[in-house]
């Protein structure tokens, strides 16, 4: 039960409040006097009878206005703001006494030292903290902030200490403790490059393996060219950042980047969105290509791309120019094109499905990006990376990596790479459950093995009612394309007569 007094303040008015709550039997808990004009008073839960006989008697009291409920005290709601504020940091805070023992540890402090609260609190901050002596420090005179490097086990931090200063009555101050916070080296690196503004797209790229390291070698050197550019991969290898980085280390970073994923460009749009409209001499809609001027269009999965939108990107990158659908006017475009894909561009080529032109004009540079499978070593900084991001974003404790876990997440196949993995990291975190370390569990991967694909745990049936389903769904899909049965059966390189069957036992046929 909290109660709001609103008072005149004068001498010996909490005694006279504190006398009418002795003759109920009350206990009081807490007192708050800090907001001017307002005595706020705290105490074990009453009836509703008792209530209504006390408050106007506490109204009674010389100098009193008025009292009321209320849900919490003004010394309350600062204790658990300041308590949310350190329970969301991502960096370690301690606060500690004059001598050095610690008294409040934030859950990162708790997670680095790998403890439990009532394991640290009321003990010296040195038993975990090595290279510095808080207590010496915080025996000089005055105490004055510094910031050190320090070691909890074998991994290094930088330390702030901050005193903390009580005033006294003589205009003078007390010395009540400090307060010390642990930042990590990548801390510290990101929070420098944010400030001087200096950090470029490829700063972003974590590389620690030989092969990783290469690639950004080379595409650090063909950001600099203005020539096109082919970014090869798998899903999720993070072609399009690579993309994003080579513009903005590139002489166009001043201008826009816009990426486009071909496979979401329906054939029948795809050239009105890329290049613009024209109707009756009026320019309706300008083009991707346009609205680029002087930037970078990056095409994603330009295989595929539709083939008469191939024709016109053909043009423009023979001769920079272009001519809007329904216009005779050629624009010229200044910009740079880079293009990925996870298709092989070459097979495609021998099978016709991708002009074998506009592959080598766009084929100027390129690189292949790897899949987290060939480059291993970047896993755990890579789920550090994420770990302590989305963290951050979400206002969650940044927890350890169990030694399970590492070895899990070192040895799974990841056939959706990067982003498979920052997909899984970000569900885990979002999901936390106050666990103190990253488990196998939490990630709530997909079984998989590389040669054989994703593990269906929950398949029930037999092998021959699998093939029936798989086969019948093949055909569905095939028949549309190849509408008669000779079609059909000469594309699947079966007789006439075994697809007629398969197609009535399946019950597909022609829409109508």
């Amino acid at each position: 039960m909290r109660l709001e007094v609103s008072c005149i303040d004068r001498v010996g008015l909490a005694k006279d409040i504190l006398v009418v709550l002795e003759k109920h039997g009350i206990n009081l808990i807490a007192i708050d006097a800090s907001n001017k004009g307002f005595l706020f008073l705290q105490f074990a839960e009453i009836s509703f009878e008792t209530l209504r006989e006390l408050m106007p008697q506490i109204r009674k009291v010389e100098s009193v206005h008025d009292v009321r409920t209320v849900s919490f005290m003004p010394s309350e709601q600062e204790h658990y703001a300041l308590k949310t504020l350190l329970k969301t940091l991502p960096d370690s805070v301690f606060s500690t006494d004059g001598k050095g023992r610690v008294r409040i540890a934030n859950e990162s402090a708790l997670l680095t030292l790998g403890m439990a609260e009532h394991e640290v609190v009321g003990e010296s901050l040195n038993h975990w903290v090595q290279g510095f002596n808080f207590a010496r420090w915080m025996s000089e005179i005055p105490v004055l902030a510094q910031a050190t490097r320090v070691q909890i086990n074998s991994s290094e931090y930088l330390a702030e200490m901050l005193p903390i200063y009580l005033p006294d009555d003589d205009d003078k101050t007390i010395l009540a403790g400090a307060v010390i916070s642990l930042k990590s080296p990548a801390r510290v690196g990101k929070q420098f490059n944010a400030l001087q503004n200096q950090t470029t797209g490829f700063d972003n790229v974590l590389a620690v393996s030989d092969k990783m390291k290469d690639i950004l070698k080379q595409a650090k050197r063909m950001a600099q060219l203005d020539a096109p550019l082919l970014i090869t991969g798998e899903t999720g290898t993070g072609k399009e950042l690579m993309a994003r980085a080579s513009h903005d280390a590139s002489m166009r970073r001043e201008h826009p980047f816009i990426a486009i994923n071909c496979a979401a460009l329906p054939d029948s749009v795809a050239e009105e969105e890329l290049f613009g409209f024209v109707s009756n001499g009026t320019v309706v809609k300008r083009g991707l290509f346009e609205e680029a001027k002087g930037g970078t269009v990056f095409l994603d999965e330009i295989a595929e791309m539709s083939k008469a939108a191939q024709v016109k990107l053909l043009r423009l990158l023979q001769d920079g120019t272009f001519r809007r659908i329904g216009g005779d006017e050629e624009v010229r475009a200044d910009v740079r094109i880079i293009c990925s894909t996870q298709k092989h561009l070459a097979e495609l080529c021998q099978s016709g499905e991708f002009r074998e032109d506009l592959y080598y004009r766009i084929h100027v540079l390129s690189y292949h990006m790897p899949s987290l499978r060939e480059r291993r070593v970047d896993v755990i900084p890579l789920t550090e990376m994420f770990l302590e991001h989305y963290s951050q974003q979400l206002s969650s404790p940044l927890r350890r990596i169990s030694a399970t876990c590492r070895d899990y997440l070192f040895t799974y196949a990841w056939p959706g790479n990067v982003r498979q993995l920052k997909n899984a990291i970000f569900r885990a975190v979002s999901m936390w459950d106050g666990s103190t370390e990253l488990t196998v569990e939490q990630l709530k991967l997909p079984s998989y093995a590389e040669g054989f694909g994703y593990f269906d745990e929950e398949f029930e049936g037999t092998l021959d009612e699998a093939m029936k389903e798989y086969e019948a769904s093949l055909l569905r899909r095939l028949y549309p394309a190849y509408p008669s049965t000779r079609q059909l059966a000469k594309k699947l390189g079966v007789s006439h007569t075994a697809i007629a069957n398969k197609l009535r036992d399946y019950s597909i046929s022609k829409k109508k």
